[in-house]
């Protein structure tokens, strides 16, 4: 059996969020004004219209208008503005 499927199991069987067990990065949307990403490891590129955020497997590609970093944390960015599009490149 995979890794990943072995820890997907043992987080469903302890109720784990698969996110902490699996190292996943968790978004969270407020309509197209706010856009929490959790979990990421870095920016990569930051302007107002385009933010790349990478992550453990991949990056997170945001577009849009007027894009700010409202709250950075070590492992968690707030981005305000207006969102355009979401890429989630692997």
């Amino acid at each position: 059996m995979h890794k990943n499927k072995q820890w997907q199991r043992l987080a469903g069987m302890l109720e784990i969020p698969q996110d902490i067990v699996l190292d996943l990065p968790r978004i969270t949307m407020l309509g197209n004004k706010q856009l929490l990403i959790e979990n990421h490891k870095g920016i990569i590129e930051y302007t107002p219209s385009l933010l790349r955020i990478k992550l453990n497997q991949g990056e997170l590609m945001i577009s849009g208008k007027n894009l700010m970093l409202g709250n950075l944390q070590l492992e968690q960015i707030l981005v305000e503005g207006t969102v355009g599009e979401i890429k989630y490149d692997i």
